[in-house]
């Protein structure tokens, strides 16, 4: 049984979302975030050492990271599901896309976050982390153009994986200059098996 070490307003709701695409049986181990810290609790250091989530647990396997958890769970238990053929120039695009999100993208969006609560004292740092926002956002707006997924012509781990990057975008209102990317992720919000795993896993904010 795959155990999913779900801490709330995470990213760990993506891996609810890949389950529900790939149809597989799992379990979610809820942990709830401090609320005056936003931390997470204590309890997921027992699961991992750096007490993160998303963290899954699959018998004797303990896997950390999202990028990693996607890649293991597709190819442990895809059948061919949801990434290009490994022998594919598409394949190489997806791999990219993978490490891309949480490498490059996330980074500026977080700051922008952390920044956000200095209040004034955070100012002269606004327009260099708007400036990454805008060229990682546009990057990736570019690359959805007339596209219907990030990679080929149906969904992979790689949409999966990015569309934290769209939603925390969107939470700080950035999408509405990105029509490309705020379309993409309608779409993605609309499948069955992200309603399904938002149902399991509860609604969630990344602006607190």
């Amino acid at each position: 049984m795959i155990f999913v070490h779900h801490l709330n307003d995470s990213r760990s709701q993506r891996i609810l979302w890949l389950l529900e695409e790939l149809g597989l049986d799992y379990e979610i181990k809820r942990y709830a975030r401090d609320p005056a810290t936003r931390l997470a609790p204590a309890e997921l250091k027992a699961v991992h050492p750096l007490g993160k989530s998303p963290v899954i647990t699959d018998g004797d396997r303990t896997v950390h990271e999202s990028g990693a958890i996607i890649d293991y769970l597709i190819r442990r238990h895809g059948a061919g599901r949801l990434q290009p053929d490994p022998a594919s120039a598409d394949y190489d695009a997806y791999l990219q896309w993978l490490h891309y999100a949480e490498g490059s993208a996330m980074l500026p969006l977080m700051l922008f976050m952390y920044v956000m609560r200095l209040g004034e004292g955070g100012q002269p740092l606004h327009p260099r982390i708007e400036s990454e926002i805008a060229n990682h956002l546009g990057y990736v707006d570019q690359a959805l153009a007339g596209r219907e997924f990030l990679v080929g012509g149906e969904l992979t781990g790689a949409d999966i994986q990015m569309s934290f990057i769209a939603e925390v975008a969107g939470a700080f209102g950035k999408l509405p200059s990105y029509p490309n990317l705020e379309s993409w992720l309608k779409r993605m919000q609309a499948r069955p098996a992200y309603r399904a795993a938002l149902e399991k896993g509860g609604a969630y904010s990344f602006v607190r």
